[in-house]
């Protein structure tokens, strides 16, 4: 399997993620997750909605 490019692993990573799912919340006043994926070339995702596995939850933004 190859690995990230600098870019990628940066955009990727949950410190971005978080910061996005910040700005969204304020944005919109929608709570939103930062979930894992399971993804290696995208292991964490923002969403607006609820994960129906909890245990995918990394960061409640609310």
């Amino acid at each position: 399997m190859k690995t990230l490019s600098p870019l990628r692993a940066r955009l990727a990573s949950f410190e971005h993620a978080y910061v996005l799912a910040t700005r969204l919340r304020y944005a919109t006043g929608c709570n939103h997750y930062v979930v894992r994926t399971g993804d290696p070339f995208q292991p964490v995702r923002v969403t607006a909605t609820l994960p129906a596995q909890p245990g995918c939850v990394l960061a409640w933004i609310r």
